[in-house]
């Protein structure tokens, strides 16, 4: 639905959330004002394949800070094809505990 949400922080935790329609509101303006997390997408490079990339993505979301370190970390990915969806492409990324897996088949040529 989307609202406009105002927030006030104190000691660094969130003591009050207006503009709110609902709680899901409330737990979205919290979360993202004191940890903010994101699924990453992204494409790495397939050998061997129908299709020269293949999009992979975190399975859930990661701190916002380990954005960038995690993008690094896939560019040193290469696979080999086929690849099935939800292969894990990297296990544990960045030590978040969270595996980044493939979102598209990838057949063999």
């Amino acid at each position: 639905m989307g609202c406009p949400l105002s927030v006030t922080m104190e000691n660094g935790r969130v003591s009050q959330v207006v503009g709110a329609t609902c709680q899901k509101g409330v737990a979205y303006a919290e979360r993202e004002c004191t940890n903010p997390t994101r699924i990453v997408t992204s494409t790495v490079p397939v050998r061997g394949g129908g299709l020269r990339m293949v999009p992979v993505k975190t399975e859930i979301a990661i701190p916002k800070s380990k954005i960038f370190d995690c993008l690094h970390e896939l560019m040193s990915v290469e696979l080999k094809a086929p690849v099935m969806i939800g292969d894990v492409v990297i296990k544990d990324v960045c030590g978040t505990g969270v595996n980044i897996v493939a979102s598209r088949n990838v057949s063999m040529l």
